[in-house]
């Protein structure tokens, strides 16, 4: 009986050896970066900004132009004129702030719009892998202070062929991109 006892635990000790816990990582930032469905936000936010930036600059046109159309007058204006084009410049500053304060929540909220399905898909995508590879854990690579790259396996290679990345894609020709539109 002792040795039936013995023979079940040390069954049940290699068991538990043999399916030791699966650990892997994976670098989100990467991947929501460089899927090209990121490329598309960016480039719908970069037009609504240019739009919010011309629409503003206009606004500081129109601000600037009655400004010096006021300085060249002053003298020479009544009472009441005066007082009514310093009310006019008075609310177009207000409309100038309002418009800033307001475009800027309107561009953080379609980012955030635009974002969310990006982030969702990267997020499904790692988690069938995970279910797929039998993990029990997945950590972000970015906010890991350390990882033991011989018993954690890195998703990131398979995420991004899951999510169309191309091979050459990386995070540095992103940037180059990024600042060669820029400077267009």
């Amino acid at each position: 009986m002792k040795k039936i006892i013995v023979v079940a635990a040390s069954l049940l000790l290699c068991a538990a050896a043999w399916a030791q816990p699966k650990f892997a990582h994976v670098n989100f930032s990467e991947l929501v970066q460089l899927m090209p469905e990121s490329d598309q936000a960016r480039a719908t936010l970069q037009a609504s900004s240019k739009e919010a930036q011309d629409t503003y600059q206009g606004m500081v046109d129109e601000y600037n132009n009655k400004y010096n159309q006021y300085a060249e007058k002053v003298n020479t204006m009544t009472p009441a004129i005066r007082e009514s084009k310093e009310k006019e410049l008075t609310d177009i500053q207000v409309r100038i702030q309002q418009f800033s304060q307001s475009i800027q929540q309107e561009l953080a909220q379609q980012e955030q719009q635009l974002m969310a399905p990006i982030y969702k898909k990267a997020q499904d995508t790692v988690n069938d892998l995970a279910k797929q590879g039998g993990y029990i854990y997945v950590f972000d690579r970015t906010s890991i202070l350390y990882i033991d790259e011989t018993q954690s396996t890195d998703l990131t290679p398979a995420a991004r062929k899951v999510l169309n990345i191309p091979a050459d894609r990386t995070l540095e020709s992103l940037q180059a991109e990024l600042q060669a539109q820029a400077q267009q």
